[in-house]
């Protein structure tokens, strides 16, 4: 198949790509690279840099590449600059993705995956967490996600477009080639192991009262490989509608944080403080529909995640040179 991927010079779509030419997809990456990095992008790959803003020129690109289907990732994503700076998040992730819809219309392009988050959820009532949960985001954040969720959904409905929605949870690990480098890092696995580098002096744990059962916050950390498998099966299968992607596990900071220590034989020093607002005490998803629909199951566990992110980091302690 011919595939575009936005945003894939990033994190999970840097990995996306690189299965999808595996595959032996033909794959036009759009990227803008403030964020990503042209070392992430695999060499078979065609790489663009454009921004999503520039609707006409990505609908050339597109209609050029004879795209059968969009991958979307290219987004804005640090929760706590949404908050500081609502502005850029509506302006990337929304007036950005509408850029990109008007741009499929013009091209033609029948199918789009769209890389969503749990944070369109916000804090849950029920947890695990399935597609029916009531999302009601805390953050701009999650909100501007959810808002370009409802604009796919009228877009589908008008333009016959098909929507596959995923709603990640704790994206971790690497893949041998490509790993995590961000100008701001804020996922936890990532920074415990920037104290392993010498990086980093300690770790900081927001909070160790939680009612759970070590007091510290548990979330659902899924490996971007078994992501990006489930973005393959979505574009070559005829499957439509939103999925959580997670492994239906949870585990606490202080569980990652001693893998981490068992991984890399670091102590690793740890700094107590206080809850975040805003962040609840646990966030698992449940993964029945991916399974049902897409066969798709996560077959990475946390030390996986955690090994795989090591091993990248050592070799690219200073991430990406470009």
């Amino acid at each position: 198949m011919r595939i575009a991927v936005t945003g894939g010079a990033g994190y999970i779509g840097s990995v996306c790509v690189e299965l999808l030419c595996n595959a032996g997809h033909e794959v036009l990456v759009i990227d803008n690279l403030e964020e990503g990095h042209r070392g992430a992008v695999d060499a078979r790959a065609r790489l663009e840099a454009l921004d999503l803003a520039e609707t006409r020129r990505m609908g050339e690109l597109l209609r050029g590449h004879q795209a059968e289907a969009v991958i979307h990732y290219a987004a804005s994503v640090l929760v706590g600059e949404s908050v500081v700076d609502p502005a850029k998040y509506y302006r990337n992730n929304v007036l950005g993705g509408l850029s990109l819809l008007e741009a499929m219309v013009t091209a033609g392009v029948p199918k789009l995956v769209f890389s969503s988050t749990s944070a369109t959820y916000g804090i849950p009532a029920v947890v695990p967490i399935d597609e029916e949960c009531a999302q009601n985001p805390v953050n701009p954040y999650g909100h501007s996600k959810l808002v370009f969720e409802g604009m796919l959904s009228w877009f589908a409905k008008a333009h016959g477009i098909t929507p596959v929605v995923f709603r990640y949870f704790n994206a971790a690990g690497a893949s041998t080639r490509f790993g995590e480098d961000r100008q701001v890092e804020t996922h936890l696995i990532p920074n415990v192991l920037f104290v392993a580098l010498g990086k980093r002096d300690s770790v900081e744990v927001f909070g160790t009262d939680y009612d759970t059962p070590d007091g510290s916050a548990v979330r659902d950390y899924v490996h971007v490989c078994d992501l990006a498998e489930a973005h393959r099966r979505a574009v070559e299968r005829q499957v439509s509608g939103a999925f959580n992607l997670g492994t239906g596990r949870g585990n606490s900071v202080w569980e990652v944080i001693e893998a981490c220590r068992k991984v890399t034989g670091h102590e690793i020093p740890v700094v107590e403080s206080g809850r975040r607002e805003g962040d609840p005490p646990v966030l698992v998803a449940a993964g029945h529909k991916a399974a049902r629909v897409l066969d798709w199951a996560p077959v990475n566990d946390l030390e996986d995640m955690v090994r795989s992110a090591w091993a990248w980091h050592k070799v690219h302690p200073e991430g990406y040179q470009d």
